[in-house]
């Protein structure tokens, strides 16, 4: 994985010597939001304004979190506004890669660069911190605007309404404490949980986190048995933002990270339900398994040392899903 101390690149892999063999996540460094008006969000600073052609994502298509942006790109109509690179699905000793030796991998479209890492310097040559995805970059103002996907989904559901049209709101306000609640339980055991049981190297750590991991989805799957989507009938940030954890859960999750009481095609309706969303217009094209089977196979060799990349199981997400 490595990281960048005062611009200067350490290939280190994450250690958990010191946290009981818990794996455990860094914050984001980059904070701003982009507005309609260019004012200041409710962090970092203001001068970002919703402009077409004015701003430009760096993804992988493996990683989950940076999936999400990708998915809120896709069903806000923003794909003609905001331009994307995708890194390479490897991530070895130099971090995240723009070799384009692999289908989907762009490169760096705007740069040239032949590292993630190279974009945080250009921000700051002294950027300190994990090189992650995604990464949300002004060309306006040559720098960082946010490397925090769930402030840039959120940013993605509003601020460019004015200019493609399109109104849907995955994060309305009547639902607003209700959508927190779930995401924030959502994050700590599922979407992170898998992580935590994957990267444990001690049996209490991943005892410690595959017991909440199944726990939460038993209590998913009994919620959707009464309802369409988590927040009832309609499609909120909270569905976005657990499904691309389930898009990799039975490829990856269930035998990479050990995550394996059950499958995902066990359970009566989150199964149904994941596939729903996989069926939703835009967001079939955002979900490559090759790219994220390829990515947490060979690049964990900490988990995987021969960098064996499985056959994998085979998954229709287009049969039909029963929740019309």
């Amino acid at each position: 994985m490595g990281f960048l101390e005062n611009g200067k690149w350490h290939d280190t892999w994450y250690d958990t010597k010191s946290t009981g063999g818990r794996f455990e996540r860094t914050t984001t460094a980059y904070r701003n939001w982009v507005t309609p008006d260019g004012s200041a969000g409710p962090s970092g600073v203001g001068g970002f304004a919703a402009q077409s052609g004015r701003y430009h994502l760096y993804v992988s298509y493996a990683c989950p979190w940076a999936h999400r942006t990708l998915i809120f790109r896709a069903i806000k109509d923003l794909g003609a506004h905001i331009s994307v690179s995708v890194v390479h699905p490897d991530m070895l000793a130099e971090g995240w890669e723009f070799r384009t030796d692999f289908d989907g991998a762009t490169g760096d479209d705007l740069f040239g660069a032949p590292y993630l890492r190279d974009i945080y310097l250009r921000a700051d040559p002294k950027a300190s911190g994990r090189v992650t995805v995604p990464v949300l970059w002004d060309k306006h103002t040559d720098t960082i605007v946010s490397n925090e996907s769930a402030e840039i989904i959120r940013m993605f559901n509003s601020a460019f309404d004015g200019i493609t049209g399109n109104t849907d709101d995955y994060f309305p306000e009547a639902l607003r404490d209700d959508i927190e609640q779930v995401n924030a339980r959502i994050y700590d055991t599922v979407n992170n949980g898998v992580y935590k049981a994957g990267f444990a190297t001690t049996q209490g750590a991943y005892d410690e986190a595959v017991g909440p991991l199944f726990v939460t989805l038993d209590w998913l799957d009994d919620r959707l048995s009464g309802n369409r989507y988590l927040m009832g009938d309609r499609l909120s940030e909270a569905d976005w933002r657990l499904v691309t954890t389930l898009f990799r859960f039975d490829a990856v999750y269930h035998t990479h990270f050990k995550c394996n009481r059950n499958r995902l095609v066990d359970y009566p309706h989150l199964w149904p339900y994941t596939r729903e969303l996989y069926q939703w217009p835009g967001v079939s094209e955002t979900v490559r398994s090759d790219h994220f089977v390829r990515h947490y196979y060979y690049s964990h060799d900490t988990i995987n040392p021969n960098r064996i990349i499985p056959i994998s199981p085979r998954i229709d997400w287009r049969a039909p899903h029963g929740r019309g």
